[in-house]
């Protein structure tokens, strides 16, 4: 459910943390930890903030966590690469968002995570450049490479219902008329 400041107050209550606190300490604990299995925990926690327009700012403009969301799919975890296009999947939506992950050399990260072995991974993938694509970007995000990939996965009904979903709608999006 999506917050907004009403909501966020009665859940907080008077002694509860703010949210732009909680998620600062959540990317603090996240930078300090070494314990793989904590970062995997604090980051999924993190993607699954990203979904609430309430949190866009906070992830932005204040914590940067947008940027990090990028820098965990260069990393070799599976998991902390699945949380963070997940986390890019999920705030992408907004093109504010989606504008700082295009600048920030985000949309050849996400389509390396259209390889992946991690289904989650791929998911978020096609999800995140349904979102990404837009006139200015088209021809990074559509090219023939990417859409072979694309078509593969619209045509995979019977292996993924979800992977072919999310790809016949990238496709009727970015290249109808083509």
């Amino acid at each position: 459910m999506f917050t907004n400041d009403q909501r966020q107050e009665a859940r907080t209550g008077k002694y509860g943390t703010p949210r732009l606190q909680y998620l600062q300490e959540l990317v603090s604990q996240f930078q300090n930890t070494t314990d793989d299995e904590t970062k995997e925990k604090i980051w999924a926690n993190l993607a699954n903030f990203a979904y609430d327009p309430y949190n866009y700012n906070f992830l932005r403009q204040q914590l940067n966590v947008l940027e990090l969301f990028l820098d965990c799919i260069t990393e070799p975890n599976e998991k902390l690469v699945e949380f963070g296009v997940g986390g890019i999947c999920n705030s992408c939506a907004d093109p504010a968002n989606a504008a700082i992950v295009t600048q920030c050399g985000g949309i050849p990260l996400v389509i390396q995570c259209l390889s992946s072995p991690v289904r989650n991974t791929v998911n978020y993938a096609l999800g995140a450049l349904y979102y990404l694509c837009n006139e200015s970007n088209k021809a990074e995000v559509i090219k023939p490479e990417v859409v072979d990939v694309i078509k593969r996965y619209a045509a995979a009904e019977k292996a993924s219902l979800s992977f072919s979903n999310l790809a016949k709608a990238l496709l009727d999006k970015h290249l109808s008329g083509n």
